[in-house]
């Protein structure tokens, strides 16, 4: 297999910090976006990794600049392999045991850099992916089938579950998988530092956390795999999904499910009303 051409949306640090490097690894041409030139930095991480990284400031609530994005990738490869849509706008607070009208309005946010922003990027990307049969990945967490973190950030992530879904069933006559990956508990600057700030409340949290650099780990593994095509349409674990593709942590460890506590994936109707 030749190495992929990849977009990963909200590359500047965290979960699409490590996708981006491990699609680098892969040998990938790797276009990573992010709101602010440290883009740049991890373009090199994945340079390093013998990919080839190209940082892209972009903003994702501008249509322009995501649709000149787009039109840059197939002017000069020709070809998109795999689209990862992580860019989310996290706002402050997020982690604050208060009622939604207590939150500040601006975590609606979520929806505009979160959910709107996957839809627009895999609009612009879908004849890309079709003319390479590729791979469509929406990040997201537990939090799409259990209360967590309010109700924008819960809403924000079943639909992007529910995106992934129905991508899947326009895109699966053009031999593209679509999936959404439920990302377990990283360690993200954020968590670390939660982690950090409140060890009672958090208890033995950290030893269950994943590192950044596992969800790519297992994206990189379902490109790589020949029948990719029969995850399509579903929302899964990334926990689960690496036990199935031999998949491990940085460490050689394997992360937990957290299934057992948080919930699996609710199913959906298979009716398709056209």
């Amino acid at each position: 297999m030749s190495a992929p051409v990849a977009v990963v949306t909200g590359a500047s640090r965290g979960a699409g910090r490590g996708i981006a490097r491990a699609l680098g690894d892969l040998g990938a041409t790797v276009y990573l976006t992010g709101r602010s030139a440290s883009v740049a930095d991890v373009a090199g991480e994945v340079d390093a990794g013998g990919g080839h990284g190209i940082g892209v400031v972009c903003d994702h609530r501008d249509d322009a600049a995501v649709a000149a994005l787009f039109a840059r990738v197939g002017e000069e490869q020709g070809r998109l392999d795999v689209l990862v849509n992580n860019a989310i706008a996290l706002p402050s607070g997020l982690g604050d045991d208060q009622p939604f009208w207590e939150r500040p309005l601006e975590h609606q946010s979520m929806f505009d850099v979160g959910l709107r922003s996957s839809y627009a990027a895999a609009w612009h990307a879908a004849r890309l992916l079709i003319e390479a049969r590729g791979l469509l990945v929406n990040t997201s967490s537990f939090g799409g089938g259990c209360y967590m973190h309010g109700p924008a950030y819960g809403a924000a992530k079943a639909g992007v579950d529910r995106l992934a879904h129905d991508f899947a069933v326009d895109l699966e006559p053009h031999g593209v998988t679509a999936i959404s990956l439920w990302m377990g508990i990283l360690r993200t600057e954020r968590t670390l530092a939660a982690l950090e700030a409140d060890p009672d409340r958090y208890g033995d949290l950290a030893a269950r956390t994943e590192s950044v650099d596992f969800p790519g780990r297992v994206v990189a593994a379902l490109w790589q795999h020949p029948e990719r095509i029969r995850w399509s349409g579903q929302t899964v674990v990334a926990a689960e999904l690496a036990v199935e593709l031999g998949v491990t942590d940085v460490d050689g460890g394997q992360p937990p499910s957290h299934r057992p506590v948080l919930g699996g994936p609710p199913a959906v109707n298979p009716a398709i009303v056209r």
